[in-house]
């Protein structure tokens, strides 16, 4: 099922101003990630959920995503967005994966919308990468490959597999959806940047349990448009990893050039 499809929620029901739950939705199987559903997808869900309750003209300023417990594939859960907050220029909202009673998934979002200001700092870091005619990494092998990676084309410049005891902790490329979606929106990359693995995936010698504890992203809104099959350059690296935790840092761009978005992630190996 293509991300285009997941994206299209069911009208939710409100329970009061500020809460709104959506209902009877299904990760396939085709998004597995080990036990649970493909982190990126889950987050770009639910904030397509949280986007569909904020004022015109806001734009995503940051979402930060806690991935709490595993979610099923192939069954029912519903999501469940809360209005924290809508103030003159910034609206901010949570959003949880509720299923069998748990909660699986968490994400905040912050809103804002542009003013005027005397302040400008031009954000111009370039990458030297240059875009690949096509993708390769993993390819799909039977219960070795994660599944949801059928859904999009990676090209690593820098950085090996993951469990091939390699000595950097770092990964330079391009990403984007095998099948491209109609437009590129926010849920488009706030998934398409998770089906990177982590850094430290590929400092390990044997395969082993790997998780995102904790994933924040800050987002630039340049004004070019993106064609959907377009290539995004993305940079990755391990700012520290210790004691069974790793601290990443990224920075993606569009095809143009553009800073589009500052990602950081917290995640648990175990090693």
């Amino acid at each position: 099922m293509h991300a285009d499809q997941l994206f299209l929620l069911p009208e939710p029901q409100q329970s009061d101003d500020n809460t709104w739950l959506f209902e009877n939705l299904v990760i396939p199987a085709d998004w597995g990630q080990g036990r649970t559903a493909f982190g990126g997808i889950t987050a770009g869900l639910v904030f397509q959920a949280i986007g569909s309750q904020v004022e015109t003209g806001r734009l995503l300023r940051s979402f930060t995503t806690n991935f709490v417990g595993p979610l099923t594939l192939d069954a029912p859960f519903s999501v469940q967005v809360s209005r924290l907050r809508e103030g003159k220029n910034v609206s901010q909202l949570t959003g949880q994966i509720i299923q069998h009673d748990r909660v699986c998934v968490f994400c905040q979002a912050c809103f804002g919308q542009a003013r005027k200001s005397k302040i400008r700092v031009e954000n111009t870091e370039q990458h030297q990468l240059e875009a690949p005619a096509k993708a390769n990494f993993i390819p799909q092998i039977p219960k070795v490959t994660p599944r949801f990676l059928r859904h999009f084309e990676l090209s690593v410049d820098k950085g090996g597999l993951p469990f091939t005891w390699k000595k950097d902790s770092v990964y330079e490329g391009f990403m984007r959806f095998k099948e491209a979606p109609e437009v590129i929106t926010d849920a488009h990359v706030i998934t398409l940047i998770d089906a990177w693995p982590p850094t430290l995936l590929q400092m390990m010698k044997l395969p082993a349990p790997a998780s995102t504890v904790s994933w924040n992203i800050e987002f630039i809104h340049p004004h070019h448009e993106v064609s959907p099959d377009a290539w995004f350059a993305y940079k990755a690296h391990t700012r520290q990893a210790a004691d069974g935790y790793g601290h990443t840092e990224a920075t993606i761009w569009n095809s143009h050039g553009d800073v589009i978005a500052l990602s950081r992630q917290t995640v648990a190996v175990f090693d």
